[in-house]
């Protein structure tokens, strides 16, 4: 057993549990079965009492950070194993375009950008497609204790997956007419296992809903989290209250303004797109918000994050009708928070902060920190020479997403029921009439209730990076600098917001709490 005190053994340890996490793989399929499962929770502990055993004490506090984001994985397949346990109780941890937040399920099927495929790629890609059904075979087998709001979820995806294969084969026809068939076989597979689930579904019982016992360790033990949910509850309520404070004096000051006209078409919407990140780029040079590395670029951001290809549809999704008006809040979320963090992320080389998180163990971080420069950014001026009705357009992505969180945490208490929670989002949202029925407000609600602290984390996490920004801010006095602190904060990582408070101000208050 490890009870050295060198960084060295934890970055070891810290590989040798990476390798240990994954599922055991037979003939190109992961085995979830009960008796696999089993083994692998046994193991575990076996690494949680070789992490126990290190005295860290003397380290410096970035290794004991480092220290800690091992301990938080290693307690989420905790969790994994001992309350979630998708594998047996989550018919949509079986379907690729679902996956799972904690251990590989997916079979990585890389669908080619081009056809025909090279003679070295056709091999590989057969092997995966002919894996893929034996994943189903598997998961009728495991799903002992299937829950209701799960299943009902897996019933409409495998629906969606079905027609997703049907497209593949058709494209393959041409070319591989062997592939096409294997295809075929796949999307025959997804739709026997979705009648499977809705054959089965008396029998899915079990609750979806982690309750808050379980919600609260996840969130200590995990995230490192330094609230529990009755806390989360009280934050996002009266986030709830200024939200729609603000908008309702944002509104009445532009009463008299007429309303901004949304743009009505895909090369329209791309003009809008390209003009926000323009805008942004420039705004966050000028005003000196944080460094902007030359890798921090816009030029790939079109190609992996939208799709300006396909037909303008008839009836946009619920965010659509903001964007279209004001795009800049919504893509600085994304480009500015979740695609430049991926950049940077990318460009990490710290042996443990580098690599990608297990569990979303970093994603309180990530959403909060995206959410929180929608509006954060607005203070700081970024909207003032555009539309003055684009203020409202914050507000009302806002308030969304405190519903969003307040049906996260009503889900996991076992207050609300999936319809229920997707009920309340459509009476608690500004125009809520635009999600009602949505696919949009399915997949937020879906999400939520799989992953566990998704929605509440977005919101609590905006509110943890502004008790950072005040407590550096005290802290420094006149010395504080909003790009000097920028620049922390972000060469901090992808790591809990707690860990990067510790690290930045030496504050060891919350950690204590978390261990």
């Amino acid at each position: 057993m490890t009870n050295s005190g060198d960084y060295e053994d934890l970055v070891s340890l810290f590989k040798e549990f990476r390798e240990f996490h994954k599922p055991k793989m037979t003939n190109g399929v992961p085995d979830y079965s009960a008796a696999a499962m089993e083994e692998k929770g046994r193991g575990l502990k076996h690494y949680q009492d070789r992490l126990a055993a290190m005295d860290i004490s003397s380290w410096p506090v970035p290794q004991q950070v480092d220290y800690h984001l091992v301990r938080a994985e290693m307690n989420g397949m905790e969790f994994y194993h001992h309350v979630l346990r998708p594998w047996s109780r989550d018919p949509c941890f079986y379907l690729p375009s679902q996956g799972g937040a904690g251990p590989v399920i997916r079979i990585d099927l890389r669908i080619p950008d081009n056809l025909p495929l090279p003679e070295d790629k056709i091999e590989n890609f057969r092997k995966q497609l002919k894996a893929i059904p034996e994943i189903y075979e598997q998961a009728k087998k495991n799903l002992t204790e299937g829950a209701k709001d799960f299943a009902i979820m897996a019933i409409r995806s495998a629906k969606e997956e079905s027609e997703a294969y049907h497209k593949l084969a058709d494209w393959l026809a041409e070319y591989h007419p062997d592939l096409a068939a294997e295809a075929t076989r796949i999307q025959k597979a997804v739709e026997e296992y979705g009648l499977w689930v809705e054959e089965n579904l008396d029998r899915m019982t079990a609750i979806a809903g982690v309750g808050k016992e379980n919600y609260n360790w996840w969130l200590k033990n995990v995230h490192l989290f330094p609230y529990t949910w009755e806390d989360c509850l009280d934050i996002v309520e009266r986030e709830d209250n200024r939200v729609m404070t603000f908008l309702k004096l944002e509104e009445n000051r532009n009463r008299k303004l007429p309303p901004i006209e949304p743009v009505s078409s895909q090369e329209e919407y791309r003009e809008s797109v390209k003009a926000s990140l323009d805008h942004v780029m420039k705004f966050l040079k000028e005003e000196e918000i944080f460094t902007v590395q030359d890798y921090l670029s816009t030029d790939d951001y079109f190609g992996t994050w939208h799709n300006f290809d396909s037909p303008w549809p008839e009836h946009h999704d619920y965010f659509f009708n903001f964007s279209h008006r004001e795009s800049l809040p919504e893509e600085t979320h994304e480009c500015v928070g979740h695609y430049f963090d991926d950049l940077r992320h990318q460009h990490d080389e710290r042996p443990i902060r580098g690599v990608r998180r297990l569990y979303e163990i970093d994603w309180i971080r990530s959403e909060g920190f995206a959410f929180g420069l929608e509006e954060l950014l607005m203070h700081a001026g970024y909207l003032d020479h555009r539309p003055r009705r684009g203020r409202e357009v914050v507000y009302e992505q806002s308030a969304f997403r405190t519903c969003r969180a307040l049906a996260d945490l009503r889900m996991h208490s076992h207050d609300y029921t999936l319809e229920e929670a997707m009920a309340f989002a459509v009476k608690c949202a500004p125009h809520g009439e635009l999600l009602e029925g949505s696919p949009h407000l399915n997949y937020e609600m879906q999400t939520t209730l799989r992953y566990v602290g998704w929605h509440m984390g977005m919101v609590v996490g905006k509110v943890q990076f502004m008790k950072l920004l005040r407590d550096r801010a005290k802290q420094l006095g006149d010395e504080f600098n909003l790009l000097q602190f920028m620049d922390e904060f972000l060469s901090s990582g992808m790591i809990p917001m707690s860990l990067i408070r510790w690290e930045m101000t030496g504050y060891d208050d919350e950690i204590k709490e978390l261990w």
